[in-house]
């Protein structure tokens, strides 16, 4: 008998998207023999290290396989008519769009629907449903490989960093880097760590970010070291693995730390961010609420003045770091 293959399109929004459509490849391989995914060039190398894919093709490289079905949870026009160009025949995409003519199968979100709360992780496998595929776990997975744990190794001997460490990650990606919590609360809180369990604290981000991990290094002082810019994404998944917790806003890299199985906060400042539905998911992962009164009309796109950052509270984020913390002896 053939073998069957499945193609997974998932070439849109930040990495922690891509990330989490990995629950959908798990899903399918309960069908189906393999699972190739198209992603965003930018995430090819972050798609390589989700465990359930085959092959990883970037969006534009000319489909090669023959596929007996095709999942689109990520829909623009682009991605609604690749499957059909390649004449897949059985294509499942999201309903009520104009471009839905192109599916043979429609999911409607259920965020259309009102829902707010289900994690996206259940949303996304919605579409996998629909072909007979499920998941008892939707717990998105990361594999961390050898080279990227020496690479870890060695970024941490050159900056003479041993064992019980704690990585924050204070930015976040696409257009939201304004509603981030300051960086007098990263600072504060690198302090307070330092001072009360006297072990370093890493402050990790892209290059980009570097010049404010910079900032709350060098404002923490002792014990507060920047390595913004000096991980790829696996290197940095192999140090939250090694770390006692991450600490992280709302953000691709907290998907990644809480998939590969570190401690990990996720900091959700805004209302808006609906963290039910973005919540890390991870043997030990939590987050830390808005509690600012926010109106139901404010999103960050048009809000003027971020007063719910400034409210976040530092000593709920220290409840919910000493909550996931794994002891050193145990790392």
């Amino acid at each position: 008998m053939a073998s069957e293959r499945a193609l997974l399109v998932a070439a849109g929004g930040g990495i922690g998207d891509t990330l989490l459509s990995g629950v959908v490849a798990r899903a399918l391989r309960k069908r189906y023999d393999a699972v190739d995914a198209v992603v965003l060039p930018a995430h090819a190398e972050l798609a390589s290290h989700i465990p359930a894919l085959t092959q990883v093709i970037a969006l534009g490289q000319r489909l090669v396989q023959p596929y007996s079905a095709a999942v689109v949870t990520w829909a623009t026009l682009q991605t609604a008519l690749l499957p059909l160009f390649a004449r897949i025949p059985v294509r499942v995409g999201q309903a009520r769009r104009l471009y839905s003519a192109a599916f043979t199968q429609r999911v409607v979100v259920r965020s259309e629907l009102g829902d707010r709360t289900t994690h996206w992780t259940q949303i996304l496998l919605d579409y996998a449903r629909v072909l007979g595929c499920d998941l008892d776990d939707a717990t998105p997975q990361f594999a961390v490989r050898d080279e990227d744990r020496t690479a870890a190794a060695t970024l941490l001997r050159v900056h003479d960093v041993d064992a019980g460490f704690t990585i924050l990650h204070p930015t976040r990606g696409l257009a939201a880097q304004r509603a981030r919590w300051p960086v007098d609360g990263f600072v504060a809180l690198a302090r307070r760590l330092v001072a009360r369990d006297g072990l370093p604290v890493l402050v990790t981000g892209t290059r980009d970010d570097a010049p404010i991990a910079d900032r709350i290094a060098e404002g923490a002082g002792r014990g507060v070291t920047s390595i913004a810019g000096a991980t790829g994404i696996g290197t940095f998944a192999a140090l939250a693995q090694r770390a006692r917790a991450v600490v992280a806003m709302d953000s691709g890299p907290m998907h990644v730390a809480a998939a590969a199985g570190a401690p990990t906060v996720g900091i959700f400042a805004l209302q808006s961010d609906e963290p039910d539905r973005w919540a890390p998911l991870g043997p030990r992962a939590t987050l830390v609420r808005p509690t600012y009164p926010c109106p139901p009309s404010h999103r960050k796109e048009t809000c003027p003045d971020f007063a719910c950052v400034r409210e976040l509270d530092e000593d709920a984020v220290v409840r919910a770091l000493d909550g996931v913390t794994v002891p050193v002896a145990e790392r």
